[in-house]
Order: C-alpha cells, then structure tokens, then sequence
C-alpha cells in the first residue's frame, strides 16, 4: 500500500481506496463517498485568489460616489456605526477620478487603469459583507467561513473535493508576496481536514521553497524515503489508521517529487519577453516586480493543474491597503503594485484560453469608510464593500449590487461571504451544501448552516 503511495499525490487513503494518483481526493473515516467530487458540470477548474490585504476602499476603486465628491469635508449625514479607533470625521471625497471602461461603461477609478482595461472580462460585486471589523476576525471569516482560527481554509475545502491534477505539485498553493494576512497561517490551514490539504507556502523566486534543491541529490533520498515507508507501515499496523502519518507519508513523498517539479516552475527563462514586459518583471517599482512574478508563476500553476492559488500582497511604503491615515499615498503605492500585474493574468488567461475555466476573484477582508478617520485616513467597514470576480463561468462585464449614495452600507442585494463561497464552490461543479465533514458531532462544511449559490452572478444562471 505504501508503494502505491509513494507514486502518486496523497495519502494511503487516497491510493488505496480510490486508486487515482492524478486527483489529491482524501475519503476520511468520517466522509462518505456521495460528499466528494463534482455534483453538477464545472464552469472553472482552477481558482486564483487575488487577496487584497488590509481592506481596499471601495468608494476609491470601484463604486463611485459623486455625493462624496459634492460634500467633502461636509459632517457625515448618516448615523455613523462604531468603528475601530473612533475618530471619525467629516466626509472624504475621492482624491481620484473615475473612467468608464468596456462595453458597458464599468467606472475604474485611476488607481487601476490597467485593470480597467480588462473590463469587459471583470463581474463587479459592490454589495459585499462581513460580520466582523477587525483584520484577523475577518480574514479568518474570508478565508474560512468562520470568525476565529481552526476552521479549514476554502483552499482546503476545494482540494479535499477536487483533489490536484498534477502529482509533483501541492493541490493548494500560496504564493507570498511579503504580507502574511492578519491572523497568520491559519488562514491557510486544513483545520480538522487531513494536512495534507494545508496551503504550501511559496514564495516569487527560485528558491521558492526551503531546501527545494537536494544537496546531495535526489538519488541518495530514496532508500531514505522507503526506511521511512517501513517504519510508517509497521506504525500504521499498530495502532490503525492516523491522519498525522499518513499525511506526513504523503508530504514526505510530494516533497521528493516538488525537487524537480519546482524549479522548473519558477524558471520563467523560457516565457517571451513580451509576456514579462506585460506582466512588469522589470518595472521600475520593486512592488510590481514582486507581484508581476506571483501573478506570472500563478498562470504557470494553474496550466499544471494546481487547484487552488492565493496571492498575498508586497510590502510597499505606507502599508497594507490599511489606510487609517496618508490615504493618498498608501491606496497609491498597492495599486501601482498590483495593477499591471493583474490586468497581464487576466489577458494571458485570456489569451491562453485558460480564463473560461479559471475563476479569478479579487477581494479584501472588508472595505473602508466613506468618510473620514482623522483628515486623511479611512476606517474599516463590513457593512458594503466591492469585490470582482472573472472567468470561471461568471457573467462578465456587468455589476451587481449597490451600496448607499455615500459607499457605506449595501441597499440592493446584500451577499455574505457565506454567499460567495457557496458559489465559488458551486462553479467548481460542487454544492457546497454537500461538501461535509463530521467533526465534533455534526456534519461541517465551508458555509456551515449558511449561503446561497448567487444565479446572478453565472453566466446561464445556476442551471445554465
């Protein structure tokens, strides 16, 4: 059984009872075998999750709000719930304009001209939500579905259904631009799923992983790896079936195979450049150099089948889109990082054919407050906030949602994070709904008791 293992990506679990090297599927104890797999025709295959650390301000980038430009330095008109540091002040107008882009017009504000170029590709949720106003509660609400640490990550989630498409890569990747999210690495964690579903941290250069290069060579690693196969096997005998040793035996194996698999990955010699220029792998801006390669390598991991790619910012002058204060210059300075990159994904997908079957979403914790923190600065706001999806089978070029004329709470089809990961997954081919786990008594899931698939948002709708 071991040495079935030892050829394909996965636990004994995974080799043993469903016999499929290719596909990272893990069938646990507590899952049967109806919860796993596709329940419906997959719109995308693939997701790539462009995280937006520390909040975007929505009024500053996707949702225009003349009234703020027409009252700035006015009081704020509405009541003004609590934020987090409570020094709110008066009414903070944009201090950039906004175009209109596409087909249909989409206004881009001019932090992302690159980006709205690709308008026509981009479907713009400006009713966003969360329940919580503080970054690491948040980005575990994001990423998990859950408000506090322990939960699996949806990138755990997707690859426990779906498992990987290649077997010398990790199902689910992070690439790391420089900014572990709030909350720290339980944002990637598998939770109470096998570890073999974790997000594996990458970062953008050629040393991607620690000790990725053997330095005696891969030969000398093999009688290692079968001694330790024997000593796994002759534990597992004795005491059952362990997730902690049957993951390990599957990390100890893929990490054998990532020692070829992963360089050749990250060397974008081979890519035209053309393509680097388009990207921006020689910006002038070090920041967009950092997130040209993550966005370039994410392309070049979804092509090898990796299921799951998230992105984390670079560090630039000013912080994470967190502006409490310096507006300005901090939304600038993440803007200038990520634009050109993310509009060059978008067109390379395109271009490649792969954007039809690969769902990018581009999202924050939260957005920010249309009027002020001090004189210069935005406080965080749950209560309405703008995300975007792409490819993946989503309706392109089109808005959904509203929030009130100031940007601050949403007044037409409100969405839960519980709603977009239900309908993440549902592009997926899964329903998310039947993707559960039983763990401490009940049965568990992404949404949990929550969410909806949002029609809308699909291009067909839900059974199209």
């Amino acid at each position: 059984m071991l040495r079935r293992c030892a050829s394909g990506f996965g636990s004994i679990a995974l080799a043993g009872l469903l016999d499929d090297a290719a596909f990272g599927r893990r069938l646990s104890a507590s899952a049967s075998p109806s919860t796993l797999g596709l329940h419906h025709r997959p719109r995308a295959r693939n997701i790539i999750f462009l995280y937006m650390d520390g909040g975007p301000s929505q009024v500053d980038t996707f949702d225009p709000k003349p009234r703020l430009q027409r009252e700035n330095g006015e009081p704020f008109k509405m009541k003004m719930e609590r934020t987090q540091f409570n020094d709110n002040g008066a009414v903070l107008g944009s201090p950039w304009k906004f175009r209109r882009y596409g087909k249909q017009g989409l206004p881009v504000s001019d932090l992302f001209p690159h980006v709205g170029q690709c308008a026509d590709d981009l479907c713009v949720v400006r009713s966003m939500t969360s329940e919580f106003s503080e970054h690491t509660n948040a980005n575990y609400f994001l990423h998990t579905g859950l408000g506090r640490a322990g939960r699996p990550s949806m990138g755990s989630w997707v690859t426990y259904g779906l498992g990987s498409e290649n077997q010398n890569l990790p199902g689910f990747v992070v690439l790391d631009g420089g900014l572990i999210p709030p909350g720290g690495l339980e944002c990637f964690g598998s939770g109470f799923l096998p570890a073999t579903h974790q997000g594996s941290i990458f970062k953008p250069n050629d040393a991607a992983v620690a000790n990725i290069r053997a330095a005696a060579g891969a030969g000398p690693q093999r009688p290692k790896l079968d001694l330790l196969q024997t000593l796994d096997a002759e534990a597992l005998q004795e005491s059952g079936r362990s997730d902690p040793i049957e993951s390990a035996i599957a990390n100890y194996e893929l990490a054998f195979r990532m020692q070829a698999a992963v360089p050749e990955l990250m060397s974008l010699e081979r890519e035209s450049k053309a393509t680097r220029d388009m990207y921006g792998l020689e910006a002038s801006f070090p920041p967009t150099r950092i997130y040209a390669r993550q966005c370039l390598i994410a392309r070049r991991l979804i092509e090898r089948g990796v299921r799951f790619v998230e992105l984390t910012c670079p560090k630039v002058d000013g912080d994470r889109w967190d502006q409490h204060g310096n507006l300005r210059d901090g939304h600038a300075n993440n803007a200038r990082a990520v634009d050109q990159p993310i509009a060059a994904l978008l067109t390379d997908l395109k271009q490649r054919g792969l954007l039809e079957e690969t769902l990018v979403v581009w999202a924050g914790e939260f957005g920010r407050t249309p009027f002020a923190q001090g004189t210069n600065g935005r406080d965080h706001n749950p209560f309405g906030y703008t995300i975007w999806m792409a490819g993946g089978g989503v309706k392109a070029g089109m808005v959904y949602g509203a929030t009130d004329e100031y940007g601050y709470k949403v007044v037409d089809k409100p969405l839960e994070i519980y709603d977009l990961h239900a309908t993440m997954l549902h592009l997926l081919g899964i329903d998310h709904t039947r993707l559960t786990v039983n763990f401490g008594g009940r049965e568990m899931r992404l949404t949990d008791v929550h969410g909806h698939v949002v029609g809308e948002l699909i291009e067909g709708g839900v059974d199209g």
